[in-house]
């Protein structure tokens, strides 16, 4: 039996994530295209490998039993074509297609294009920081510091910019007519930030966040999932909720969100550019640092609230 390597990606993929649709996400794919790829290998394997439930799945017997062989599986393709690849290109790990960083590879492919660069969607529960850690990537673009999990000593950091937050509320919502929002006055409102809901230094930042200002971070999932446009359309019915929104992420335009400045101070999440010791000295690495390195601003650092233990490798 020849098995699809893309299906197996996709289970592995479901199991990671708890849906189909944040699955679709991780992956960029449609969510119907993950049904097909699951239909697909569950007709090959003779088996179901998840009960449906609303709002989430869940592995049958015959799903546990298989997805470590699953990664296996996977961990062995992708070291094959990391062999194969390891001298040529060099891989570099974002958070998604609409985050500040994939914004700014895309900039930076866009200025030399012929960089032999493949870039790897990462998702909220395994994150960029994971991938580059584990060694699944050279590079990656993520927050340094975790208080529960320090960089090994084997991946170097260097500041890639302050992505400064704004509060993104409906038109209902009693925020909805202000022009900005004092950091202070976040205390009592509640943001709906579901990718902080995962064991990460995305979580723990958020975590930081909210002891520093006092808002409350509500991580639940949603039936609607987790992608941004099912976020967007949460937030736009809610007269309660708020969430974030990067200064460089992509934002959907949708008719009923209102994007308000955060002032006095700005929070932002700070991204930096992480990689793995063995790396060092790729062709392709120094043209990459020196961009990053040359693009960041710290001139803003004064006006902008970040966790205390960020804040050494941001002022230079």
């Amino acid at each position: 039996m020849d098995l699809d390597l893309s299906a197996v990606r996709a289970m592995v993929a479901i199991s990671d994530e708890g849906q189909f649709g944040l699955a679709a996400s991780v992956l960029g794919i449609s969510q119907q295209a993950v049904s097909k790829r699951i239909a697909k290998l569950e007709g090959q394997l003779g088996s179901q490998l998840f009960e449906r439930r609303i709002g989430s799945i869940a592995l049958t017997s015959h799903g546990a039993r298989f997805l470590p062989h699953a990664r296996t599986v996977l961990a062995s393709a992708d070291a094959a074509v990391a062999a194969v690849r390891e001298s040529q290109v060099l891989r570099v790990a974002v958070h998604g297609a609409q985050i500040a960083d994939a914004n700014l590879m895309r900039f930076y492919l866009e200025k030399h294009p012929d960089a032999e660069i493949e870039l790897i969607m990462m998702g909220p529960s395994k994150t960029s920081r994971d991938a580059v850690v584990d060694g699944r990537v050279d590079v990656a673009f993520a927050r340094e510091h975790w208080g529960t999990r320090p960089l090994p000593a084997h991946v170097t950091a260097v500041p890639a910019y302050l992505d400064a937050l704004h509060l993104l509320v409906g038109s209902g919502h009693s925020l909805a007519a202000r022009d900005h929002v004092e950091f202070d006055d976040l205390d009592g409102v509640t943001a709906w930030v579901p990718g902080a809901g995962f064991d990460s230094e995305v979580g723990d930042f958020y975590g930081r966040l909210s002891d520093g200002c006092g808002i409350t971070i509500t991580t639940e999932r949603h039936p609607g999932g987790i992608g941004f446009a099912n976020i967007l359309d949460r937030i736009a019915d809610s007269t309660t909720l708020v969430t974030f929104g990067g200064e460089g992420t992509t934002t959907p335009w949708h008719p009923n969100i209102r994007r308000i400045p955060i002032v006095d101070p700005t929070p932002a999440y700070p991204m930096a550019l992480l990689w793995r010791e063995a790396v060092t000295g790729h062709p392709q690495l120094n043209s990459l640092i020196a961009f990053v390195t040359g693009s960041y601003n710290d001139a803003t650092n004064s006006a902008m609230w970040i966790p205390e233990p960020d804040r050494a490798l941001f002022t230079r």
